[in-house]
């Protein structure tokens, strides 16, 4: 990939701090802060002087170029905002001290009074029409009738002064739903109260877009009301068109972040995002948004790990990139790389607490209890009162076998964010651990509320509903964690288990060999992952292979079973197919061979028709079913096995009681199967 020049370098500079003045001015903090961490990390300019040291005085330095997208290039807006300016100061002083109403009211007038006034009897009853209301359009809070358009409210302002006003309106709303919201999972906790102001900022923002689009203003927008507008209509569960403001906002206003995380929670897959690049902006942007979707999405691939290294060659000290890589490799459940990237950011930025919750659940899933313990401590000398704090703190102790400590610091997180997902599937672990089967349910489906992309809240779900008994949900929410991580043999392997609940084993066994071909690895000689070619095999997990060989013979499908049962003895030596056994017995391993070619596909086969599938795996050798040729590189000290396990010693019995049952005494005697 070709270095970029030093002059995209620096449009990219002047790019992101134009980004991190008016969001900061907007006080749209989180993007602030967004892009002035990747403005500090992009790299340096190759003829900058970079020596604090160096002699020359500072009045002999030229002045630097000025930044060419700070000015407002609308001469009315320049204009509006100008003789605004003092009035803004003032607004932006309330925002600052939280005081929403105030801020909001500097340039719009307050709609009610502050003492409600009634200017008719309280016993009088309210008139109603003779003409019957069925049959209308009621009129809904988000949009209105079709017969119905609305009209710009709003006075002549500046579109800076008129977002910082209806945002503190927004905020306001928020704030008093907080308010009148119940404790995390209380009695009343049932997600009813809701911001009242959306209805009124919803039918607004609509006039006054429509009506700039009359005036024929429509391309002459900066992006930050379409933004709003867009997080108001979410807010409303009106997702079509909150995306066609979103994708308007990122082509007006490409790098503030906030409208690229918004436009990332509307996509539910990958099939989304392929059709979502297209209308994107050609910019850095876009590669951004693509690394940090498709880490969303769980997409550990070779293109997402090209396009974030072209990134990391632009922005080299970017905690944001490395967060991204850190969450890519946990993803790929690569825990230790995962722990090394997040142990370096923390020494870089040991105050920044952003990701920190999935670095406590890397070192809780490595069991690293010191590392935790010392990760939890930095994060409460930093804010005790973070939500990504009180998690940390809360895998400490759930790792110590404390879950009330645990799910009480969960609490905590969500009462100060409720929207944080990390708190409501921990929670939710955490009350399956307890044997509060109920209450789990109801944090999952809560996680799951905030991102229908979290895997792990619909496998908890399944998970839950398997404790209850109830194995037709557990399978919905199985097959849906399996929907999004295809590639996770635990998935399949549960998916499989509430299909021999349900008593439907062909589905069942179909379900398993799926987990069987996910959870397949290339192993070298040195058992570390490697790719295919010479000395390396594809290794099966014998718990899966031992599971269809016991459906087989459910099915009473004995010739199927013991194939399955002879492949799962194979994994305990790990010996190339063709040394472990003699010729005699290769007959019935050759029964148990099946490529990933037609497991993948099996789904797509007649389960009823087990003998034809038998007849065309008997005719194929034993080292093609492997994808293994006949190298003479490949020997058998470099394979490597289980060893004697449980499974392979249930697998061992059977198969010597299956010859016995045949009337093969010589084989049942075989020291292979004693």
């Amino acid at each position: 990939m070709e270095e970029p020049t030093d002059d995209a370098i620096r449009e990219l500079r002047w790019q992101l701090e134009s980004a991190a003045i008016k969001c900061s001015e907007r006080c749209l903090y989180q993007s602030a802060k967004w892009a002035a961490e990747m403005l500090d990390s992009l790299r340096d300019l190759h003829h900058e002087d970079t020596d604090i040291e160096s002699p020359m005085d500072i009045n002999d330095l030229a002045p630097p170029p000025t930044n060419p997208y700070l000015p407002v290039r609308d001469l009315a807006e320049d204009t509006l905002e100008a003789q605004e300016s003092y009035k803004y100061l003032l607004a932006k002083s309330y925002f600052d001290t939280r005081e929403y109403d105030r801020c909001a009211a500097v340039f719009l007038p307050p709609t009610t009074p502050p003492v409600p006034l009634s200017v008719t009897s309280p016993n009088s009853k309210s008139r109603q029409p003779r003409t019957s209301q069925k049959g209308k359009d009621k009129a809904s809070p988000f949009q209105g009738s079709k017969a119905q358009t609305h009209q710009n409210p709003y006075p002549k302002l500046s579109q800076k002064s008129l977002f910082l006003a209806l945002y503190a309106k927004y905020l306001a709303g928020e704030k008093r739903r907080e308010e009148e919201t119940e404790m995390v999972l209380g009695p009343a906790d049932g997600g009813m109260a809701a911001n009242r102001e959306l209805p009124g900022l919803a039918r607004g923002l609509d006039g006054w877009l429509k009506d700039r689009s009359a005036q024929g203003l429509e391309d002459q927008g900066q992006g930050w009301l379409e933004y709003l507008y867009a997080v108001v209509l979410l807010k409303g569960r009106n997702e079509e068109l909150a995306k066609k403001w979103l994708l308007r906002c990122v082509h007006q206003n490409p790098y503030h972040w906030g409208a690229w995380q918004e436009l990332n929670d509307l996509l539910a897959s990958t099939e989304d995002l392929k059709q979502i690049l297209g209308l994107l902006p050609q910019n850095v942007m876009s590669i951004i948004f693509y690394v940090y979707c498709s880490q969303e999405l769980y997409q550990d691939t070779d293109e997402t790990y090209r396009a974030l290294t072209e990134l990391e060659s632009t922005f080299p000290e970017s905690a944001f990139l490395k967060t991204q890589r850190a969450l890519l490799c946990y993803h790929s459940r690569d825990f230790e790389e995962a722990s090394k990237i997040f142990e370096g950011i923390l020494a870089t930025s040991p105050h920044r607490l952003d990701s920190l919750d999935h670095y406590s659940n890397i070192l809780y899933v490595m069991d690293h209890r010191p590392q935790l313990a010392f990760v939890a401590q930095v994060a409460t000398a930093t804010d005790k009162f973070r939500p990504e704090t009180c998690c940390v703190v809360g895998n400490y102790y759930s790792l110590k076998s404390e879950h009330e400590k645990a799910v009480m610091y969960f609490r905590r997180a969500l009462t100060l964010d409720r929207n944080f997902l990390s708190a409501w599937t921990l929670m939710g672990h955490e009350y399956i651990e307890m044997k509060n089967t109920h209450t789990a349910i109801e944090s999952y489906r809560r996680a799951v509320d905030v991102n229908r992309k979290d895997y792990r809240a619909w496998y908890g779900l399944g998970q839950a509903y398997e404790v209850l008994d109830m194995s037709f949900y557990a399978l919905f929410y199985y097959q849906r964690a399996a929907a999004l991580r295809p590639y996770d043999p635990k998935m399949w392997q549960a998916v499989g288990s509430c299909y021999a609940k349900m008593g439907r084993m062909e589905q069942s066994i179909q379900a398993l060999k799926r987990a069987l071909v996910a959870g397949s690895s290339n192993v070298d000689d040195g058992g570390n992952a490697a790719s295919s070619g010479s000395g390396s095999r594809k290794i099966l997990d014998p718990e899966t292979l031992h599971q269809i060989a016991t459906l087989y013979e459910r099915l009473g499908d004995e010739d199927e079973a013991a194939a399955y049962m002879e492949l799962t003895l194979q994994q305990e030596s790990g010996a190339p197919p063709g040394e472990e056994n003699s010729d005699e017995d290769s007959s019935s391993s050759e029964q148990a061979t099946q490529s990933d070619a037609e497991i993948e596909h099996s789904e797509d086969e007649d389960v009823d028709t087990p003998r034809r599938r038998h007849k065309n795996r008997k005719a194929r050798a034993k080292t093609e079913s492997f994808g293994i040729n006949n190298d003479d590189s490949i020997n058998s000290e470099s394979w490597h096995g289980t060893g004697v396990t449980a499974t392979t010693s249930k697998a061992r019995l059977w198969l010597a009681q299956f010859a016995s049952r045949n009337g093969d005494l010589d084989r049942s005697s075989r020291p292979a199967y004693l």
